[in-house]
């Protein structure tokens, strides 16, 4: 039988659907249980114990060790996790994605699942078209179970049977004489895989079909299993890139751990390989040297590898860290950048899973913003020249940045937007777009200030003490009320805020521009009373009751009064 281009068209199309089918289920679970993985990762890592238990658990669930590890660096991105609470969840990830090997040895090969997708077709469709919210998502999620084993139903049909190739393995025989060295090419072999379809569990089904098809001996799919483990790291690293130095750092550990993990089994795997098929015969899971054995066979010796690598190299958890912080040293593109985004990159993943680096990044923002209160202050109160037109050119930039931050954030929330949206999850990127809005209109107002103090200082305009001074007070009080929206916007979970203080603060901002425009209106035409000054301080005290007003906006929205 010849093997052509429409059998490869037939392969890929099959390993298309199982990759999409894992897809959907993925993101079926994220979204409906993505508010509780979150919460899980937060509280779950206090020790690097804990960390893999966590890592595991989230891994087994999501049937995704990439979406886990690229969770992890988000979180580490944003501040939430350390690295050594990372090192511990990507090490359980690791562990947690030989479940799907499992179920694919088991209830791939061993039971006719595909037989029952069309009944769970039956189930979940009028779940996802009938029912609201968590329903329809655990729809989703069932829909993406069935596809995924008709998919690798239909990747068993496209892969021939080897006795109809026998060519096959004396190709493969050019390549197992060399001991070591042909163990390095397979596992190179496995990495190239997996690195091209982006899934190790999209590989690993690979690599169990044609093991069960007899193309490939047990030590050879063995070897490409772990460079599958290697080619995971890919994804956590593509990750990274748009990341800060602490998830550069993070994506490094992770690969760092595959890569030294591979290197021991690569040179332990003819002596380990036997002893496992010991092991599995005794269990009754048949010989994984026979194609019947080999997926079970597969599945355990993965368990195993990535099992003794945690318990192996947990220890030395400390000892990766120092590693990875020499590797990946501070640069000048670190995160304490001003005017860039620090938690949020192009990756776009599910809406639940990124609106925790959102509302980092909006903390980021609140603090640019807060910043441009203390120029202006410089400003009204400098008298030095040089140090004036410093002022007025930080403000100018500040503007900008703003712009750009509100620009880059609303982007990326409208990517999230073209995915479903769990109604939730909706409100939060409301009141995030409404955040984004507001503290860019405290940068245009600042600006505006700005122009008016420099068309002061060019008129050789001067404020009266009693206009400084409580100008400077306003300014204190606006700074007040900055503060507590900076807290608020730093909370990890906004449904603790409260705007108590953020109202009580904005009231008595109104109350001073009350009392400020009373006083002024009452002396203006009065002798030595400035006209034009007049009309300046006015502008300022009423544009600084405007930045209160878009403060307590902030804090509403952060509450969910949009």
């Amino acid at each position: 039988m010849e093997f052509g281009f429409w059998d490869m068209i037939q392969i890929l199309g099959a390993l298309a659907f199982f990759v999409y089918g894992m897809k959907i289920m993925s993101d079926g679970i994220q979204r409906a249980a993505g508010s509780q993985l979150r919460n899980i990762l937060r509280s779950m890592t206090k020790n690097r114990f804990l960390g893999v238990f966590t890592g595991f658990l989230i891994t087994a669930l999501l049937q995704s060790s990439s979406a886990t590890t690229v969770m992890t660096v988000s979180f580490v991105n944003a501040g939430l996790l350390s690295l050594v609470e990372s090192a511990g969840v990507m090490m359980g990830a690791n562990i947690g994605t030989t479940i799907t090997g499992w179920l694919v040895s088991i209830l791939g090969f061993k039971v006719k699942l595909a037989h029952y997708s069309i009944p769970i077709f039956a189930v979940a469709v009028p779940m996802v078209f009938a029912g609201k919210g968590k329903i329809k998502y655990w729809g989703e999620f069932m829909i993406g179970f069935a596809i995924l084993f008709l998919g690798l139903s239909y990747l068993k049909g496209a892969v021939p049977d080897l006795k109809g190739n026998p060519e096959v393995l004396d190709f493969l025989a050019g390549f197992t004489g060399w001991g070591i060295g042909s163990r390095i090419i397979f596992v190179l072999i496995g990495a190239l895989v997996t690195v091209i379809v982006q899934s190790s569990s999209a590989a690993m089904a690979i690599t169990l079909t044609m093991c069960a098809q007899g193309w490939l001996p047990f030590d050879v799919a063995a070897a490409m299993i772990l460079g599958e483990n290697i080619g995971t790291t890919i994804t956590a690293e593509l990750a990274s890139l748009v990341g800060n130095t602490h998830a550069k750092r993070s994506a490094r550990i992770h690969s760092m751990f595959n890569i030294i993990g591979v290197s021991w089994m690569v040179i332990l795997l003819p002596l380990f390989l036997p002893v496992l098929a010991k092991f599995t015969q005794s269990m009754g899971m048949g010989d994984p040297y026979s194609a019947a054995g080999m997926p079970i066979g597969l599945s355990a010796f993965h368990t195993a590898f990535n099992l003794l690598n945690v318990i192996l190299l947990l220890g030395f958890v400390p000892f990766l860290v120092k590693v990875a912080i020499w590797s990946v040293p501070m640069g000048t593109d670190d995160d304490d950048n001003e005017g860039k985004l620090k938690f949020i990159g192009g990756g776009i993943r599910t809406p639940e899973l990124a609106t925790i680096e959102l509302q980092k990044e909006v903390g980021h923002f609140g603090e640019i913003t807060a910043r441009m209160s203390n120029f202006a202050k410089t400003l009204i109160n400098s008298t030095d020249a040089k140090e004036q037109k410093k002022m007025l050119k930080k403000l100018k930039k500040y503007e900008k940045i703003t712009d750009r931050l509100e620009i880059e954030i609303t982007e990326y929330m409208t990517k999230l937007s073209n995915q479903e949206i769990t109604s939730k999850t909706s409100l939060r990127l409301r009141s995030i777009l409404n955040i984004c809005n507001d503290l860019e209109r405290i940068g245009d107002i600042y600006f505006q200030i700005s122009k008016a103090i420099e068309r002061k200082i060019e008129e050789k305009n001067y404020f009266l003490p009693e206009q400084r001074e409580n100008i400077n007070k306003m300014i204190d009080m606006v700074d007040h009320a900055f503060a507590i929206m900076v807290k608020n916007l730093n909370t990890p979970r906004y449904d603790n805020v409260t705007k108590n203080e953020a109202v009580i603060a904005e009231k008595a901002i109104n109350e001073m521009r009350d009392k400020l425009r009373k006083e002024n209106n009452s002396k203006i035409g009065t002798e030595d009373y400035n006209s034009k000054t007049a009309m300046i301080y006015n502008n300022l005290f009423s544009s600084l009751e405007k930045v209160g007003d878009h403060i307590i906006n902030v804090s509403e929205a952060v509450v969910g009064e949009i």
